[in-house]
């Protein structure tokens, strides 16, 4: 009688711990589903997840809170790519108005190089040498900002590059999760069943 009270304090107990390891354990992959990148979440949820024999079995809490996670990952680049096209589009803009004032006043200047010494500029008269100095500094400042302009464009362009590539390496790790998680699943519910089967085969004799 004893013996069968030990038996029941001791199944007792170890339910307790399973259930307080298990509790934790969710707290833990919760916890990192929520913080951590979507690279470390698939980590921690392969690591966390149940096995049987050589597969895994992913809770379908998690599987979502993944799906769910990964999504919005993919909303937020996808928002970033679109603010970049928007910023390399004006940019693009602006550097075609600099170059078309730059021409123009490279033509302005071709043409006054070949007038007389004194030029009149908005009512004032200027000696040519004063003319030129005062013409090739606006030249160094559209220069200047043209410069500035085409390095933020080269500057967006590779920003917008890398994010196509994260997002790309990021759907392709989440259809390629997806599809293992799926074929893993298939392959224990084919075994519980053949188990089931036999389950009924040796009640059946």
């Amino acid at each position: 009688m004893k013996l069968l009270q030990y038996l029941l304090v001791f199944t007792l107990l170890l339910s307790s711990l399973e259930k307080t390891y298990s509790q934790e354990d969710n707290i833990s992959v919760d916890n990192a589903l929520q913080q951590e990148k979507i690279e470390e979440q698939f980590d921690i949820v392969i690591k966390k997840s149940g096995k049987y024999q050589e597969y895994k079995v992913v809770k379908l809490v998690w599987l979502n809170k993944l799906k769910s996670n990964t999504i919005d990952t993919l909303k937020t680049l996808e928002s970033k790519l679109n603010t970049s096209d928007l910023k390399i589009t004006e940019q693009k803009s602006t550097i075609k108005g600099l170059e078309e004032s730059l021409a123009k006043t490279n033509n302005d200047l071709s043409n006054i190089t070949q007038e007389k010494d004194s030029i009149s500029f908005i009512g004032i008269a200027l000696t040519k040498a004063s003319y030129k100095t005062m013409m090739w500094i606006i030249i160094g400042i559209l220069l200047g900002l043209l410069g500035f302009f085409i390095y933020k464009f080269k500057n967006s362009n590779s920003i917008t590059i890398a994010a196509r590539k994260a997002l790309t390496e990021t759907e392709a790790e989440f259809e390629d999760h997806r599809r293992r998680a799926l074929e893993r699943e298939q392959k224990v519910m084919r075994k519980l069943q053949d188990e089931i089967n036999k389950q009924r085969k040796t009640g059946a004799k």
